[in-house]
C-alpha cells in the first residue's frame, strides 16, 4: 500500500492508522521530498516497469503495489544550491519523472489517480458535469468583464463570488491567507473583475449545508447546520454535523459524476434549498472529512481502508 502525501496529513493519518490495525504493509512518500529523501530506480523493458523506490525508512518494489491512496502530496522541488532556472528546470523533471512513474504503477489500484484528480479540479468542468448527471446546479457566471458581471449580479441577486483554484495567498502581514467565499453587491464590482476570471454564483437560499463524502458506491451524507455566513467554513466551531439519508436522485446523479470523471472518491458540497431541493456548489476529488466527530469519520475511513485494502487485492 502506497500513500501519497505531505506529512502533515491528518486524513491520511487516519486511514493509515487503520491499514496498519489491519496488518497492511504500508509506505508513505512525499514526492515534495525528492530527491534529498527519496530515491526512484524505474526499469521499464518488454516485460513493463520494475524496480524500487526508497525513502528514509522504507524500500517499495514497484511491481509490488497493490493500491495507491493519492492524498496531498507537496508540489515537487530540487536540490538546494541551484539558481532560478536550474531549480525550476530540475522540478519540471522530477514531475515527468518520478510523477510518471508513481502514476503508471502496473498492478495498483489507485483512489484517486492523480492525473483523474487534476481532470476534476476545473470548477466550470465541474458544474457542467453534474448538470449532465442531473444534478442541481445554482446559476453561475464565470467572466472577466466588469459589465457582464454588474450585469450579472444585478439579475440573479443575492450573488457570492468564489476563488476558481485555492491557491496560495499570502496576505499583507505576510501570513498565509485563504480567500473566502463572499456575498457581492453590484456596485462593488470594479475594474479589478478584468484582470482574470471570477466565478459568480446565485447565493442559494438554504435552510443548511451538506458535505456528502463518496468512496466508490457508499456515500455519507452531512447535514451542516449553525453557520451564520455563506461560507461555513470560516465558523467551525458554530457547527453542528448530523448524518442524513442521500435522496436517491442525488446519489444517482454522484455515481454517474464519479464514473464520468474515473474517479473513487469524491468530496461534494451542496446547499440544501428551503424548497428542499440540494444545489450542488462543487466537488472537491481529494476533500478532507477528518474534521468531523468519531461516529461520522469512523465509517469514512473504514470505507477508504477497505476500497484500498480489497479492491487492491483484485488489481
Amino acid at each position: 500500500m502506497l500513500v501519497v502525501t505531505r506529512l502533515d496529513d491528518v486524513t491520511a493519518d487516519l486511514v493509515i492508522e487503520e491499514l496498519n490495525r489491519r496488518d497492511v504493509p504500508v509506505a508513505r512518500l512525499d514526492p515534495g521530498d525528492f530527491p534529498t529523501d527519496v530515491t526512484v530506480g524505474a526499469t521499464f523493458d518488454g516485460s513493463g516497469m520494475g524496480g524500487t523506490l526508497r525513502t528514509r525508512s522504507r524500500i517499495v518494489e514497484l511491481s509490488a503495489v497493490r493500491s495507491v491512496y493519492w492524498r496531498r502530496p507537496s508540489p515537487y522541488s530540487s536540490a538546494s544550491g541551484l539558481n532560478r532556472q536550474g531549480a525550476r528546470w530540475c522540478a519540471d523533471q522530477a514531475r515527468y519523472g518520478l510523477g510518471g512513474v508513481l502514476a503508471a504503477l502496473p498492478r495498483a489500484h489507485y483512489l484517486n489517480h492523480p492525473w483523474r484528480n487534476r481532470d476534476a479540479e476545473y470548477k466550470p468542468t465541474q458544474l457542467a458535469m453534474a448538470a449532465r448527471c442531473g444534478l442541481n446546479v445554482p446559476p453561475t457566471l464565470i467572466t472577466n468583464d466588469p459589465a457582464r458581471a454588474r450585469e450579472y449580479a444585478c439579475e440573479y441577486a443575492p450573488v457570492i463570488y468564489k476563488p476558481l483554484w485555492n491557491s496560495d495567498f499570502t496576505g499583507v502581514d505576510a501570513r498565509a491567507a485563504t480567500v473566502w467565499i463572499e456575498d457581492v453587491a453590484p456596485d462593488t464590482i470594479d475594474a479589478g473583475v478584468s484582470r482574470t476570471a471570477h466565478l459568480f454564483q446565485q447565493r442559494v437560499r438554504k435552510t443548511a449545508d451538506i458535505r456528502l463524502t463518496a468512496v466508490a458506491d457508499q456515500q455519507f451524507a452531512v447535514r451542516i447546520d449553525g453557520s451564520p455566513g455563506v461560507d461555513w467554513r470560516r465558523h467551525y466551531d458554530s457547527l453542528s454535523y448530523t448524518a442524513i439519508e442521500t435522496p436517491t436522485d442525488v446519489a444517482q446523479g454522484v455515481r454517474s459524476y464519479l464514473d464520468a470523471f474515473g474517479l473513487v472518491y469524491g468530496a461534494f458540497d451542496f446547499g440544501l434549498g428551503t424548497d428542499g431541493r440540494w444545489w450542488l456548489y462543487e466537488c472537491n476529488p481529494n476533500g478532507q472529512w477528518a474534521w468531523f466527530p468519531d461516529p461520522i469519520c469512523q465509517p469514512i475511513t473504514t470505507a477508504l481502508a477497505d476500497q484500498l485494502e480489497y479492491a487492491g487485492e483484485r488489481a
